[in-house]
């Protein structure tokens, strides 16, 4: 066993695989104790947008740090928040009036479905069935890996989770079975259906076409279900727009984000709602508010590491360092597209996936083999199973960009043929 106390995530720690310490980090580049340059071709767990330590934001978190560290939230505001609601109010689709803060990923999820639930409630509406996508991935807490796929990740926690009703996934030339299948599910007084926008993440890097998010949109509409965008790791330019819901021309009733929220430096998330669910709690009966918080809601330096990545998007050429990415990311798909050892080459925005070999899964044996590979050519790249992606930094170097693909290829050549 390890001498260190620290257990980490994702991580079994019976197989001993090595762990690197890291001690800086700069654009798309990490450096260990040991003298190695890492190149993270996967945005360290697809956080980190602008590039490690960008100075805009490095500043903004001194500066704060400075001033205020943290005060409560329940009653109480400060300037760093007020200023970031109101930015994302004017960045975000007008009709997202309200700005709920949280910690991550998963609670921006949790915020969605109380928020869901409690505006049925609110309405004296019997609606409790939330409605989920086939392959989805929401997070590790309770209710969010409830509306995830029920697999090896949740497993063991299964008598926690709460039943949902699973929409299959539009799999080309099978799109209109789900939209079959959720017009159904929404007859029968669904409260919300909860959707990864155009991209499944941690599903495997499953991509469907923008139309059909627009028609899933319009069908909860025409039945009055709520619609959640979990746009955590899609926003933020991830694939090619500020929200994925964009190219669909979709505004969610519910809206959630994190990840590229702060540039990837300090956690913070956001659920953002329309009018309506903030009227459902709108009373002057305590009874009645919305029951839910953190200890670090709003935390003031996450905030203004938020502000920061606002005015960066404001002031540099984000769309256009988005655009190149994505361009290099398809030139480079394009030419290993027809590698014997690669399949299901697929790409939108700035994420890029290819499968090596058959399909194995999370768990498949080829992982571990890759992550050892990928880490000895001073990559951080992480498979999910046998799907390889590429998801990083916007400014990454082409040569840096170049490495990772060539030791892809290299990689298909020696395990797959």
């Amino acid at each position: 066993m390890s001498d260190s106390p620290v257990w980490h995530p994702f991580t079994q720690h019976g197989l001993g695989e090595p762990i690197p310490l890291v001690v800086r980090g700069e654009g798309a580049v990490l450096h260990t104790a040991d003298g190695r340059r890492i190149v993270d071709a996967i945005s360290s767990w697809w956080v980190t947008t602008h590039g490690h330590n960008h100075p805009r934001i490095v500043a903004a978190i001194r500066e704060q740090a400075e001033r205020l560290d943290q005060v409560i939230f329940a009653g109480w505001t400060h300037e760093p928040a007020e200023t970031l609601a109101r930015g994302l109010t004017a960045i975000m689709p007008a009709e997202l009036t309200r700005v709920f803060f949280s910690d991550s990923g998963s609670t921006s999820v949790e915020v969605a479905l109380k928020m869901a639930l409690g505006y049925w409630h609110a309405r004296g509406e019997p609606r409790h069935r939330l409605l989920v996508l086939e392959h989805s991935y929401h997070g590790d807490t309770i209710g969010a890996m409830s509306v995830g796929q029920r697999g090896v990740f949740n497993r063991p926690y299964a008598p926690l989770l709460f039943d949902v009703e699973t929409i299959p996934f539009p799999h080309p030339g099978r799109e209109q079975a789900t939209l079959d299948a959720l017009e159904r599910a929404c007859q029968s007084d669904a409260a919300a259906f909860i959707v990864e926008p155009l991209v499944l993440g941690a599903g495997g890097m499953l991509i469907y076409p923008p139309h059909v998010l627009a028609e899933m949109a319009a069908i909860c509409a025409a039945a009055g279900v709520l619609f959640i965008a979990d746009e955590v790791m899609t926003g933020w330019g991830r694939t090619g727009t500020l929200l994925a819901c964009e190219q669909a021309g979709v505004v969610p009733d519910i809206l959630c984000l994190s990840k590229g929220l702060t540039g990837g430096s300090l956690p913070l998330a956001v659920t953002m709602a329309r009018e309506p669910l903030f009227a459902a709690h709108y009373d002057t009966d305590r009874a009645r508010m919305f029951f839910h918080s953190s200890s670090y809601t709003a935390n003031p330096i996450a905030c203004a590491a938020a502000n920061a990545n606002l005015a960066i998007w404001r002031d540099e050429p984000v769309q256009t360092r988005i655009a190149t990415l994505a361009a290099w990311q398809a030139d480079h798909l394009a030419t290993l597209a027809t590698h014997p050892g690669i399949t299901g080459a697929r790409a939108l925005g700035t994420i890029a996936a290819v499968e090596l070999g058959a399909a194995g899964g999370y768990l498949s044996s080829l992982g571990p083999t890759l992550l050892a590979f990928f880490a000895s050519r001073d990559l951080l790249v992480r498979p999910l199973g046998n799907t390889v992606y590429v998801m990083p930094p916007y400014g990454i170097e082409p040569d840096d960009l170049g490495r990772i693909w060539s030791a892809i290829a290299e990689a298909a050549d020696l395990y797959v043929l």
